[in-house]
C-alpha cells in the first residue's frame, strides 16, 4: 500500500509539473495546442481514476477504520477531490483555447487568456495538492507501522485469549 501510494504521489507531482500552458517565455502561445490541452485533462482524469480507485478499496478494508486508518482515508479523500476538480478545469482550457480571438492585444482575447492561466495554473494546483495529501497518507501510514514495531509482537496481538470461567464447586449445586 505504501509503495502504491508513493508511486501515485510520484505521479501527481510529475503531472502538476509537466503540463505547462505557457510557453517559454511566460505567455500563452499565439495558438494554444487544443489537442495538448485535451491531453492535460485525460492524464488529470486517469490520475483521478486511480486515487479514486485506491481510495474506493481502502475505504473496504477493515484497516480503515482505526485512528490511523481513519486518518489515511481522509487524506486519501483529500487527493479524490482534488485530483476530481483538476480535470475539468484542464478541459476548460482547452474550451477556451478553441475560442481565443485570433486578434492579439485585444480586451477579448486577454481576458480570455487570463481566464485559461487561472483555469490551468488551479488545476495544477489541485494536482499538487493530492499530491501533498498522498504523501501524508504515507506518513501516517509510516508513523502507525513504527508504533507497532515499538511493541513486543506478544503486545501487538491484543489480550490473551481469556481463562476458562471457573467450575462451580459441588456445595453450589
Amino acid at each position: 500500500m505504501i509503495g502504491e501510494l508513493q508511486r501515485l504521489a510520484s505521479r501527481f507531482k510529475d503531472a502538476s509539473r509537466q503540463l505547462a500552458l505557457l510557453d517559454d517565455t511566460g505567455h500563452v502561445p499565439a495558438s494554444p495546442d487544443f489537442s495538448a490541452l485535451i491531453h492535460h485533462a485525460e492524464a488529470a482524469q486517469a490520475l483521478s481514476r486511480d486515487v479514486v480507485q485506491l481510495t474506493s478499496g481502502f475505504a473496504r478494508t477493515a484497516h480503515s477504520t482505526n485512528r490511523a486508518g481513519s486518518t489515511v482515508l481522509g487524506h486519501l479523500a483529500i487527493a479524490a477531490t482534488m485530483s476530481c476538480s483538476a480535470a475539468p478545469l484542464f478541459a476548460q482550457t482547452a474550451e477556451a483555447a478553441l475560442a481565443l480571438p485570433r486578434s492579439h492585444g485585444t480586451v477579448d482575447r486577454q481576458q480570455k487568456e487570463g481566464r485559461m492561466v487561472l483555469d490551468h495554473a488551479t488545476a495544477r494546483a489541485y494536482l499538487r495538492r493530492a499530491s501533498e495529501s498522498l504523501s501524508d497518507a504515507v506518513k501516517e501510514l509510516h508513523g502507525h507501522l513504527d508504533f507497532h514495531r515499538f511493541f513486543p509482537a506478544s503486545m501487538r496481538q491484543g489480550p490473551a485469549t481469556p481463562p476458562p470461567p471457573p467450575r462451580q464447586s459441588p456445595r453450589t449445586r
